[in-house]
C-alpha cells in the first residue's frame, strides 16, 4: 500500500506516520502467494449481463465455469513448477500452485441454458442472455381516446 503523501512541507511526518502506524510484523509475513482474486467486471446491457475476469496468465484451458443450483461459479486452479536439476539430485525446485473461486447468484430473469464464455488477451468474458420478457422495452406512446 503506497503511502499516502501530505503537502509537500509534512511529506516525511506522514511518511513515518503511516510506516509505524502499520503493523511491519505482517507485512513480513503476510502468505497471499498463489492465492488470488482477478477483478470483475459486471456489464448490464439491454440483452444480457456480461461478467469479465482479468486474469492475465492464464489460458482458456485454466478456467472452470459452472451453474449449480443457479450460481454462476468461475475458478481457475494452475500449477506451475520450475526445476534446475544436476545428474538427477534437485539442486533448486520451486513450486507455484495460483488458484480462485468467484461465485455469482444468477437472477431469475437470465437464461442460464444459453451462458457462454471466451478467453482472449487475458480476459475470461461470460454472456449471460436475458430472458425475452426482463428485457428492456422502448416506451411505447399510448393514445388517449
Amino acid at each position: 500500500m503506497l503511502p499516502i503523501l501530505r503537502s509537500s512541507r509534512t511529506n516525511l511526518p506522514g511518511l513515518i506516520d503511516d510506516f509505524f502506524g502499520r503493523d511491519l510484523m505482517q507485512n513480513f509475513f503476510d502468505i497471499q502467494t498463489g492465492i488470488n482474486t482477478p477483478a470483475v467486471n459486471v456489464i448490464e446491457t439491454n440483452n444480457n449481463f456480461c461478467i469479465e475476469v482479468a486474469a492475465p496468465g492464464l489460458e482458456k484451458k485454466d478456467f472452470k465455469v459452472e451453474i449449480e443450483n443457479n450460481v454462476l461459479v468461475i475458478s481457475s486452479e494452475k500449477e506451475e513448477s520450475n526445476e534446475d536439476r544436476k545428474d538427477d539430485r534437485y539442486m533448486r525446485r520451486e513450486f507455484s500452485y495460483t488458484s480462485f473461486k468467484r461465485s455469482f447468484a444468477l437472477p431469475g430473469s437470465v437464461e442460464a441454458d444459453k451462458i457462454k464464455a471466451t478467453h482472449r488477451n487475458g480476459i475470461l468474458q461470460i454472456e449471460i442472455p436475458k430472458k425475452e420478457e426482463a428485457r428492456h422495452k422502448p416506451p411505447r406512446n399510448i393514445e388517449v381516446a
